[in-house]
Protein backbone atom coordinates (compact mmCIF):
# COMPACT_ATOMS: atom_id res chain seq x y z
CA UNK A 1 0.00 0.00 0.00
CA UNK A 2 2.78 2.49 0.77
CA UNK A 3 4.59 1.88 -1.97
CA UNK A 4 1.47 2.34 -4.24
CA UNK A 5 1.45 5.49 -2.74
CA UNK A 6 4.92 6.29 -3.06
CA UNK A 7 4.36 5.80 -6.67
CA UNK A 8 1.26 7.72 -7.49
CA UNK A 9 3.20 10.36 -5.70
CA UNK A 10 5.80 10.29 -7.90
CA UNK A 11 4.15 10.15 -10.73
CA UNK A 12 1.88 13.52 -10.16
CA UNK A 13 5.31 15.31 -9.39
CA UNK A 14 6.90 14.29 -12.53
CA UNK A 15 3.72 15.80 -14.02
CA UNK A 16 3.85 18.84 -12.34
CA UNK A 17 7.60 19.17 -13.05
CA UNK A 18 6.63 18.33 -16.77
CA UNK A 19 3.95 21.23 -16.83
CA UNK A 20 6.14 23.77 -15.04
CA UNK A 21 9.06 23.24 -17.51
CA UNK A 22 7.35 22.98 -20.90
CA UNK A 23 7.71 26.19 -22.71
CA UNK A 24 4.63 28.37 -23.50
CA UNK A 25 3.91 28.45 -27.43
CA UNK A 26 5.57 31.32 -29.09
CA UNK A 27 3.79 33.75 -31.08
CA UNK A 28 4.24 36.20 -33.42
CA UNK A 29 5.19 39.42 -31.85
CA UNK A 30 5.96 43.59 -32.51
CA UNK A 31 9.24 44.53 -30.91
CA UNK A 32 9.46 46.58 -29.20
CA UNK A 33 6.22 46.25 -27.96
CA UNK A 34 5.61 49.44 -26.90
CA UNK A 35 6.26 52.92 -28.28
CA UNK A 36 5.30 56.79 -28.11
CA UNK A 37 1.68 57.90 -29.53
CA UNK A 38 1.19 60.25 -32.30
CA UNK A 39 5.08 60.05 -34.00
CA UNK A 40 7.26 57.50 -35.86
CA UNK A 41 8.45 54.54 -35.13
CA UNK A 42 10.61 51.70 -36.59
CA UNK A 43 9.29 48.16 -35.27
CA UNK A 44 10.66 44.19 -35.80
CA UNK A 45 7.74 41.99 -36.74
CA UNK A 46 9.13 38.73 -35.08
CA UNK A 47 8.59 35.46 -36.11
CA UNK A 48 9.17 32.25 -34.35
CA UNK A 49 9.34 28.87 -36.18
CA UNK A 50 7.46 26.64 -33.79
CA UNK A 51 7.68 23.07 -35.62
CA UNK A 52 10.31 20.76 -35.87
CA UNK A 53 10.03 19.40 -39.29
CA UNK A 54 9.30 22.68 -41.08
CA UNK A 55 10.25 25.97 -42.35
CA UNK A 56 8.33 29.50 -42.37
CA UNK A 57 8.07 30.64 -45.91
CA UNK A 58 5.65 33.50 -45.46
CA UNK A 59 4.52 35.71 -43.68
CA UNK A 60 1.54 38.52 -43.53
CA UNK A 61 0.94 41.02 -41.10
CA UNK A 62 -2.33 43.25 -41.23
CA UNK A 63 -2.21 46.53 -40.08
CA UNK A 64 -4.86 47.57 -38.07
CA UNK A 65 -8.21 49.33 -39.75
CA UNK A 66 -9.39 51.29 -36.99
CA UNK A 67 -6.22 53.14 -36.45
CA UNK A 68 -4.87 53.05 -40.22
CA UNK A 69 -1.03 54.97 -40.27
CA UNK A 70 -0.20 56.56 -43.53
CA UNK A 71 2.79 55.08 -44.70
CA UNK A 72 5.11 52.12 -44.18
CA UNK A 73 8.44 51.40 -45.28
CA UNK A 74 9.89 47.96 -44.59
CA UNK A 75 13.61 47.65 -43.93
CA UNK A 76 15.15 44.78 -47.16
CA UNK A 77 15.72 41.49 -45.42
CA UNK A 78 18.04 39.40 -47.32
CA UNK A 79 16.64 36.50 -49.00
CA UNK A 80 13.29 37.62 -48.67
CA UNK A 81 10.95 39.61 -51.13
CA UNK A 82 8.31 42.03 -49.11
CA UNK A 83 5.17 43.48 -50.93
CA UNK A 84 2.80 46.42 -49.03
CA UNK A 85 -0.74 46.80 -49.98
CA UNK A 86 -3.22 49.67 -49.44
CA UNK A 87 -6.76 50.11 -49.12
CA UNK A 88 -8.98 53.13 -49.28
CA UNK A 89 -9.71 54.81 -46.21
CA UNK A 90 -13.65 55.56 -44.65
CA UNK A 91 -12.00 58.65 -43.94
CA UNK A 92 -8.96 60.54 -45.09
CA UNK A 93 -6.23 60.87 -43.06
CA UNK A 94 -4.60 65.33 -42.83
CA UNK A 95 -0.64 64.33 -42.61
CA UNK A 96 1.47 67.26 -42.64
CA UNK A 97 -1.21 69.07 -44.66
CA UNK A 98 -2.08 66.66 -47.32
CA UNK A 99 -4.92 64.67 -47.16
CA UNK A 100 -4.51 60.69 -47.36
CA UNK A 101 -7.41 58.72 -48.88
CA UNK A 102 -5.90 55.33 -48.89
CA UNK A 103 -3.09 53.57 -46.43
CA UNK A 104 -0.94 50.76 -46.01
CA UNK A 105 -3.26 47.77 -45.29
CA UNK A 106 -0.73 44.78 -45.47
CA UNK A 107 2.78 43.68 -45.41
CA UNK A 108 3.96 40.31 -46.99
CA UNK A 109 7.29 38.70 -46.93
CA UNK A 110 7.76 35.89 -49.18
CA UNK A 111 10.44 33.92 -50.78
CA UNK A 112 12.77 33.27 -47.54
CA UNK A 113 13.26 30.47 -44.83
CA UNK A 114 12.84 30.46 -41.27
CA UNK A 115 13.86 27.03 -39.89
CA UNK A 116 13.14 24.81 -36.99
CA UNK A 117 14.71 26.42 -33.74
CA UNK A 118 14.94 29.80 -35.77
CA UNK A 119 13.40 32.80 -35.85
CA UNK A 120 13.26 36.17 -38.11
CA UNK A 121 12.82 39.93 -37.64
CA UNK A 122 11.48 41.86 -40.33
CA UNK A 123 11.95 45.46 -39.78
CA UNK A 124 8.98 48.38 -40.51
CA UNK A 125 9.29 51.91 -39.95
CA UNK A 126 5.70 53.52 -39.53
CA UNK A 127 3.54 56.38 -39.05
CA UNK A 128 2.17 58.74 -38.44
CA UNK A 129 0.73 56.36 -34.91
CA UNK A 130 -2.43 57.70 -33.79
CA UNK A 131 -2.95 60.17 -31.12
CA UNK A 132 -6.10 58.60 -30.07
CA UNK A 133 -5.94 55.07 -29.13
CA UNK A 134 -3.50 53.44 -26.24
CA UNK A 135 -2.97 50.31 -28.67
CA UNK A 136 -2.51 48.45 -32.00
CA UNK A 137 -3.32 45.35 -33.00
CA UNK A 138 -1.42 43.67 -35.79
CA UNK A 139 -2.95 40.28 -36.73
CA UNK A 140 -0.72 37.72 -38.96
CA UNK A 141 -0.38 34.63 -41.06
CA UNK A 142 2.44 32.27 -41.09
CA UNK A 143 2.54 29.65 -43.51
CA UNK A 144 5.42 26.55 -43.66
CA UNK A 145 6.65 25.07 -46.40
CA UNK A 146 4.30 21.83 -45.41
CA UNK A 147 1.42 23.56 -45.91
CA UNK A 148 0.02 24.26 -42.69
CA UNK A 149 -1.17 27.89 -42.09
CA UNK A 150 -1.35 29.10 -38.33
CA UNK A 151 -3.19 32.61 -37.94
CA UNK A 152 -2.50 34.52 -34.81
CA UNK A 153 -5.52 36.67 -35.38
CA UNK A 154 -7.33 35.95 -31.66
CA UNK A 155 -8.13 39.24 -29.27
CA UNK A 156 -5.25 39.48 -27.49
CA UNK A 157 -5.32 38.27 -23.69
CA UNK A 158 -4.32 35.50 -21.71
CA UNK A 159 -6.76 32.71 -22.45
CA UNK A 160 -5.84 33.34 -26.79
CA UNK A 161 -4.69 30.18 -28.28
CA UNK A 162 -3.42 32.15 -31.19
CA UNK A 163 -2.70 36.16 -30.01
CA UNK A 164 -2.69 38.80 -32.69
CA UNK A 165 1.01 40.75 -31.33
CA UNK A 166 -0.06 44.27 -30.11
CA UNK A 167 1.72 47.35 -29.57
CA UNK A 168 0.96 49.39 -27.04
CA UNK A 169 1.02 53.16 -27.53
CA UNK A 170 2.50 55.95 -24.48
CA UNK A 171 1.49 59.60 -24.47
CA UNK A 172 4.73 61.92 -24.68
CA UNK A 173 5.76 64.25 -22.18
CA UNK A 174 3.25 66.42 -22.35
CA UNK A 175 0.46 64.25 -23.57
CA UNK A 176 0.92 64.10 -26.70
CA UNK A 177 3.29 61.92 -29.14
CA UNK A 178 6.18 63.88 -31.02
CA UNK A 179 7.19 62.52 -35.08
CA UNK A 180 10.70 63.06 -35.83
CA UNK A 181 10.09 66.94 -36.76
CA UNK A 182 8.66 67.63 -33.30
CA UNK A 183 12.05 65.81 -32.14
CA UNK A 184 14.61 67.85 -34.30
CA UNK A 185 12.71 71.22 -32.93
CA UNK A 186 12.81 70.16 -29.43
CA UNK A 187 17.06 69.57 -30.07
CA UNK A 188 17.07 72.55 -31.36
CA UNK A 189 14.87 74.48 -28.44
CA UNK A 190 17.50 72.54 -25.98
CA UNK A 191 20.32 73.89 -27.92
CA UNK A 192 18.91 77.59 -27.76
CA UNK A 193 17.49 77.50 -24.19
CA UNK A 194 19.83 79.26 -21.24
CA UNK A 195 22.34 77.01 -19.52
CA UNK A 196 22.74 76.19 -16.20
CA UNK A 197 20.71 75.87 -13.03
CA UNK A 198 17.61 78.25 -12.29
CA UNK A 199 17.83 80.18 -15.49
CA UNK A 200 21.03 81.34 -15.37
CA UNK A 201 22.54 81.78 -18.88
CA UNK A 202 25.62 80.15 -20.37
CA UNK A 203 27.85 83.27 -19.92
CA UNK A 204 26.39 83.16 -16.27
CA UNK A 205 27.15 79.56 -15.95
CA UNK A 206 30.66 80.32 -17.73
CA UNK A 207 31.32 83.01 -15.05
CA UNK A 208 30.43 80.60 -11.87
CA UNK A 209 32.26 77.79 -13.54
CA UNK A 210 35.41 79.98 -13.60
CA UNK A 211 34.96 81.30 -10.11
CA UNK A 212 34.81 77.60 -9.00
CA UNK A 213 37.76 76.94 -11.08
CA UNK A 214 39.50 80.09 -9.12
CA UNK A 215 38.92 78.79 -5.37
CA UNK A 216 39.65 75.65 -5.74
CA UNK A 217 43.11 76.64 -7.56
CA UNK A 218 43.14 79.59 -4.19
CA UNK A 219 42.55 76.07 -1.72
CA UNK A 220 45.13 73.77 -3.31
CA UNK A 221 47.86 76.93 -2.81
CA UNK A 222 47.28 77.60 0.85
CA UNK A 223 46.63 73.58 1.48
CA UNK A 224 50.58 73.48 -0.20
CA UNK A 225 51.59 76.49 2.10
CA UNK A 226 49.73 74.78 5.00
CA UNK A 227 51.96 71.24 4.42
CA UNK A 228 55.17 73.00 3.88
CA UNK A 229 54.83 75.08 7.24
CA UNK A 230 53.87 71.77 9.09
CA UNK A 231 57.33 69.97 7.34
CA UNK A 232 59.29 72.73 8.79
CA UNK A 233 57.84 72.36 12.07
CA UNK A 234 58.38 68.62 12.58
CA UNK A 235 62.10 69.27 11.45
CA UNK A 236 62.67 72.57 14.31
CA UNK A 237 61.31 70.13 16.56
CA UNK A 238 64.02 67.29 15.65
CA UNK A 239 66.55 69.73 15.61
CA UNK A 240 65.95 70.78 18.99
CA UNK A 241 65.28 67.65 20.51
CA UNK A 242 68.65 66.45 19.16
CA UNK A 243 70.00 69.83 20.71
CA UNK A 244 69.19 68.98 23.86
CA UNK A 245 70.63 65.44 23.96
CA UNK A 246 73.80 66.87 22.98
CA UNK A 247 73.37 69.19 25.92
Amino acid sequence: MNRNRLLAATAVATAAVLALGTPALAHVTIDPRETTAGGYSTVNVKVPNERDDASTVEVEVFLDPEYPVASVMPQPVPGWDVEVETAELDEPLEVHGNRITEAPSKITWSGGEIGPGMFQQFPVSMGRLPEDADRMVFKAIQTYDSGEVVRWIDEPGEDAEQPAAVLTLTPGDDGHGHDDADAAAADTDADEAPAGDHGETATEATGSAGSAGSSDTTARVLGGVGILVGAAGVAFGVLAGRRRTSA
